[in-house]
């Protein structure tokens, strides 16, 4: 089916109570375990604010102490000026300081909660994978995580300091002037909070479009990127772009929306900084003039509406992005919130494997309730078989091998590993006894031997060359130039197919799992290296259990049993040569195998 060629996921989930209580006592944790840093960086900040609110009563002195109506022999205040130049130094230093000894415990609540995310997302199922679009994931995780180091530097720093310092400044000007200064500037800051808050709220909605926009780009970019061999096989180079073009067309208005109702909030906020500053320097003037004030006072007024007026500023800008900042969190939050379908249940204990036994006992399940793919499925697989898993397209092999690893709850029936139930044991435990080589080998974009390690990461190196040679690597590792070393490039484009599959293999062999599974693993191999590794893979058939998922019917006819899947059933189960006697599935299968293998021999 054509991919749609505009954005049209759904939008952000709104978390439920999402205030700043909630977001504090979240955030206070990741405070508790820096509490010296915290109480430090709490007195660096009282340190500043105090500097700041003195250095206007200092520029007082100063213009006084040079007024010649007041003063007719001018005197230099020398320590006025030097207790200025101290008092705005100690402002930035401690200001400065603060920010420093506080970054350590941002970026650890960072650094934890991206963990706690990344963490959460590989104990999901993989029908949520499945489902989600990794490029959009990411994108949301690196919003969230943005967001986080916002809300603690600023809710904890700025938001609160700011208003304690506006409370003080109406406290000065309320003793030290008239009460009227006081008035104007609480109504004026009150008037600024509320239009601040209803044009944010009304603007949020133009946020998330514009962060929904921006994601769908993002995703739409990394999946056509991801598959560039297939756009390249069709010619749709200029088809990509018109679609990657139509995303950018509705990110472009989202964010023209955005950019538009912002201006109307900011030019709202200068009007009233503006009619507030005139109401006060207007007061303060007719106080000069009328020889109440003096020249120093109104110049400590006007100091303190800038001072107080910049952090306010400011404070409209950290609430506005606090809401931006809640509202990137809506997604990341929303991951953590998602609940896998498939848990260890409780108290349940590892799984122990004595010999390797696998039972299929009436096994039912389909990915969808109205789509039924496996039916009363039973077979068992002794200890130290090889049993092997055929069937047309769709008739559910594959889908056993995830049963088994349990990526997926069954409908109904059983999966038992030496009579112990798959659903019973612990998820880790179960699925570190079975090592699995897919039908699609994924490689990480790092180098042949680091994927091999992945096996086992603590592997020691004798045992990752012994895997190397037991998957029949060693002459193609030996051809490259910096050897196992060779970066494999992003997914393992940088190699065949066939090879990736024996660096699966290799990866399988170092896990050293007693029960293991080919999911068509050798599919994208050569006739000469695919029985190879499987004469290599029989060698250790020696107490281990195999089970393989297979389309190629020549590579699986020396296994001790074969089933037959039929829509979804077992159809007819044996070795290879009771199967042709039957003359049945298989034996059509096999035929028509034959009969594709031969002309395509005639071909070549």
């Amino acid at each position: 089916m054509p991919r749609s060629s505009s954005p049209s996921p759904h939008p952000p989930k709104a978390l439920s109570a999402l205030d700043l209580k909630k977001i504090v006592v979240s955030l206070w944790p990741y405070l508790w375990d820096f509490k010296g840093r915290a109480l430090l960086a709490l007195v660096s900040l009282l340190a500043a604010k105090g500097a700041t609110l003195t250095m206007p009563w200092a520029l007082k002195h100063i213009v006084d102490g040079v007024d010649r109506s007041l003063q007719p022999e001018i005197v230099l205040p020398l320590a006025f000026i030097l207790i200025y130049g101290s008092l705005r130094f100690a402002s930035v230093f401690f200001g400065e300081l603060r920010d420093a000894i506080f970054s350590r415990i941002t970026e650890h609540a960072m650094r934890r909660i991206g963990l706690r995310v990344f963490e959460h997302l590989h104990r999901l199922d993989l029908g949520f994978h499945l489902n989600r679009q990794t490029g959009g994931i990411s994108r949301d995780i690196e919003r969230g995580t943005g967001g986080i180091s916002f809300l603690m530097r600023f809710l904890m720093f700025n938001v609160v300091p700011t208003l304690f310092e506006i409370i003080m400044v109406a406290l000065i000007f309320t003793l030290t002037f008239s009460i009227w200064y006081a008035l104007i500037t609480l109504v004026a800051v009150t008037l600024y909070i509320l239009f601040t808050i209803l044009v944010t709220e009304w603007r949020t909605r133009f946020v998330r479009a514009a962060n929904l926009a921006d994601s769908s780009t993002n995703t739409r970019a990394v999946d056509s990127l991801m598959n560039y061999e297939t756009v390249k096989y069709f010619n749709n180079e200029t088809h990509e772009a018109r679609i990657y073009d139509d995303f950018l067309r509705h990110w472009e208005n989202a964010k023209l929306k955005n950019r538009t109702t912002l201006l109307a909030l900011n030019s709202g906020q200068a009007l009233i900084i503006g009619l507030a500053i005139m109401a006060i320097m207007t007061l303060a003037a007719q106080g000069v003039v009328g020889e109440r004030m003096t020249v120093g006072d109104l110049v400590m007024v006007n100091a303190y509406m800038i001072q107080l007026f910049i952090p306010l500023n400011f404070l409209g800008f950290v609430y506005r992005e606090i809401r931006r900042a809640l509202t990137d969190l809506e997604n990341m939050l929303g991951l953590l919130e998602q609940q896998p379908t498939v848990e260890d249940m409780p108290g349940a204990p590892e799984l122990i494997v004595r010999q390797g036994r696998i039972e299929f006992a009436r096994v039912a399940f389909g990915y969808r309730p109205d789509r039924p793919v496996l039916r009363d499925v039973g077979f068992v697989v002794e200890p130290g078989q090889r049993v092997a898993v055929v069937g047309a397209s769709g008739a559910g092999k594959s889908t056993l091998a995830r049963l088994l690893f349990r990526f997926y709850d069954l409908d109904s029936g059983q999966i038992r590993i030496d009579g112990q139930p798959i659903e019973g044991v612990t998820l880790d435990s179960l699925r570190q006894a079975i090592a699995v080589v897919p039908q699609d080998t994924v490689l990480f974009n790092t180098t042949i031997r680091d994927n091999i390690a992945y096996g086992d990461p603590e592997a020691a190196p004798e045992a990752i060359e012994r895997a190397i040679d037991m998957a029949h690597l060693r002459h193609f590792i030996d051809s490259l130039p910096d050897g196992d070393q060779t970066l494999v490039g992003e997914r393992g484009l940088k190699v065949s197919g066939g090879e990736k599959q024996r660096i699966a293999i290799a990866r399988v062999l170092l896990k050293g799992s007693p029960i293991v599974v080919f999911d068509e693993a050798t599919s994208a191999l050569d006739s000469g290296a695919e029985q190879a590794i499987l004469a290599a893979m029989r060698s250790l058939a020696s107490g281990h259990t195999s089970l393989v998922i297979a389309h190629r019917l020549s590579t699986i006819t020396d296994a001790d049993r074969i089933i037959v899947l039929h829509e979804g059933r077992v159809a007819e189960q044996g070795t290879h040569q009771a199967l042709l006697d039957q003359a049945g599935h298989y034996a059509r299968l096999w035929a028509l195998q034959q009969e594709q293998e031969a002309q395509a021999g005639q071909i070549g």
